[in-house]
């Protein structure tokens, strides 16, 4: 029976000589898939390492490229952006004034109307409560029944002496008796 130390020493050697037998048989599977390359395994190496080192030079080119163009792609988004928020408040602007404008307009004419509708109350021959006087952009308009001719007259005279008055719309109804 062999000892241990031989059984080892058996393993070993077969071991190194599959070791070798199967580094040959890579070598002769190499030489025999590139017989027509007579580059030597450094220059294959070489080779390998250019080939890679320009894949990495053109992807660091495209990736740059790429970092422009989004680039570029922010700088429009950002200032579309602030030219629309511009726009946006001009418009804001705008529509505050005539907000603003229109508010002014019916304050002085609900003033109009008190002083139109205080001026009829004087008059003896005119009812103010029976007299609508309604007033838009200084338009006055009277509706509602009077006792003649004269206090129909009477009434766009006093609709027509408040200030801010542009016109008088007289559609008061002659209603003896009334």
């Amino acid at each position: 029976m062999p000892s241990p130390n031989q059984r080892h020493d058996d393993c070993s050697a077969l071991l190194r000589g599959a070791g070798i037998a199967a580094a040959i048989a890579l070598s002769l599977g190499l030489a025999a898939c590139d017989r027509s390359d007579d580059r030597t395994a450094g220059q294959k190496l070489d080779a390998a390492i250019a080939k890679t080192e320009q894949a990495a030079q053109d992807a660091k080119l495209r990736t740059q490229e790429a970092a422009h163009d989004a680039k570029v792609a922010v700088q429009e988004a950002a200032r579309d952006a602030r030219q629309e928020a511009h726009v946006a408040g001009e418009s804001a602007r705008a529509d505050t004034r005539e907000v603003k404008a229109n508010a002014q307009a019916a304050v002085q004419d609900a003033g109009i109307t008190a002083r139109v509708n205080a001026g009829l109350a004087k008059d003896p021959d005119l009812s103010a409560i029976r007299i609508d006087v309604d007033t838009g952009g200084g338009v006055v308009t009277l509706n509602g029944p009077v006792k003649s001719a004269q206090a129909r007259e009477r009434a766009t005279q006093i609709a027509q002496g408040v200030e801010g008055v542009r016109q008088v719309v007289n559609n008061l109804n002659i209603t003896p008796g009334s």
